[in-house]
């Protein structure tokens, strides 16, 4: 694969390069995953029935699906640390719109515009984190990227939720928009420079879309990731409802979740920085067992703690899978890294979907965790034929990584 060269770090250390790039992770994370817990709050406030209220959850992450690839070609040509700045002023412009919202239609609108920076920023950080070091750490620098997005779920939602409760919801999405204006100061003080690529052009990005093996890998992530979704969307209900706990219950085990996609995010980084293939099928194995545990103790609050933190754990597998189409993207590195984020929204779509209709249809809540075992281990059989047709293909190097950085 070829990484594009950076010229100069602004402040010549990689680990200030990172905290600037995480610290977007955290934005985003923090108004990703916390949007959903404001749902009741602007429901109430602008006069919207819940499930009416959720549409704006699935129109930011309609914008994240739309924009990802949009932004990645049209943007082939523009120096990274020019577009992340782009990017972020975009991630801010939005939330503050949805601070303001007036009405429903509006913050359906607001939602949609704030999506669409996220998988391009995310696509371009990761490939920026890549190229501050050797090959065989690539997956651990763009975990540390992805750090920001897991402690976003352990610090930021909690926070921004206790403020929606307190000051209102718009404070939530407010404080989004000034963390994203922290990142542009931070991305503009530290981050590499550079002037672009000069092979790089939305036809060559486009390339990647015609190369089957960046189509398996998103369909990898599109199928395989949404048990985990499936879960994580259903997981306070399952928790008030068959758990039977008090409320106050729900962040705490909401927060043990975010502590596991941390350290599952580090973990499976630094597998993969050695076994690349070997590390995304160790994967799913955790993260299917995991999800098959909990119809079984969904019953006892401390075991079902327990699992969630297992299930968070396997959260790791999207750095996995980011390093990989690093490997088969060939020329098309931005579109490829951003689609990434695409393939994981339409998880995140496709898990709780799939959830409601077997709920709906009278199931109990635990059947979240078997519709997960189905999706998980549908994107490990996805996986594998990915890995059959890749060694008809051409033969490989160690692991099935096709080339270095």
């Amino acid at each position: 694969m070829t990484v594009r060269p950076l010229e100069r770090p602004a402040s010549g250390l990689p680990a200030l390069i990172i905290l600037a790039l995480a610290m977007g992770a955290f934005a985003i994370g923090t108004t990703e995953f916390a949007a959903m817990s404001l749902v009741p709050y602007f429901a109430r406030d602008l006069g919207l029935s819940e499930p009416q209220a959720g549409h704006a959850i699935s129109a930011y992450a309609l914008g994240v699906v739309v924009g990802a690839p949009t932004i990645a070609v049209l943007g082939a040509r523009l120096a990274r640390r020019t577009l992340l700045i782009g990017l972020m002023g975009m991630f801010a412009f939005g939330n503050g719109l949805s601070a303001l919202a007036a009405s429903y239609p509006t913050l359906l609108l607001f939602r949609f515009l704030s999506g669409l920076p996220h998988g391009a920023y995310f696509g371009v950080a990761a490939l920026v984190a890549a190229s501050l070091v050797p090959a065989n750490a690539r997956a651990q620098s763009v975990a540390k990227v992805m750090t920001g997005l897991t402690v976003a779920t352990i610090i930021g939602v909690p926070a921004a939720n206790w403020l929606g409760q307190i000051i209102g919801w718009r404070s939530g999405f407010g404080i989004v928009a000034g963390l994203a204006l922290l990142t542009m100061a931070l991305v503009t003080l530290f981050a590499p420079h550079d002037h672009g690529g000069p092979r790089s052009s939305p036809l060559r990005e486009l390339g990647a879309l015609r190369r089957p093996q960046v189509l398996l890998t998103l369909l990898t992530g599109a199928i395989g990731f949404g048990g985990l979704f499936c879960v994580y969307t259903y997981v306070a209900s399952t928790m008030l409802e068959v758990t039977q706990v008090p409320e106050a219950f729900v962040p705490l085990v909401l927060a043990v979740f975010g502590v596991g996609m941390t350290a599952g995010n580090l973990f499976w980084a630094w597998l993969a920085d050695r076994k690349l293939n070997h590390a995304a099928i160790g994967a799913f194995i955790w993260s299917t067992a995991a999800l098959g545990l909990f119809p079984l103790v969904a019953g006892n609050i401390w075991l079902l703690a327990f699992d969630i933190l297992l299930i968070g754990f396997g959260g790791g597998l999207g750095t996995i899978l980011q390093t990989r189409l690093m490997d088969v993207a060939g020329e098309a590195q931005a579109l490829a890294a951003a689609a990434h984020h695409s393939a994981f929204n339409v998880a995140n779509a496709l898990g709780p979907w799939l959830g409601g209709l077997a709920i709906g249809a009278g199931y109990s809540l635990r059947v979240t965790g078997w519709i997960g075992v189905g999706l998980s281990l549908g994107g490990l059989a996805i996986f594998l034929l990915t890995l059959a047709l890749h060694r008809r293909q051409e033969p490989l190097m160690p692991d099935g990584c096709l080339s270095t950085v």
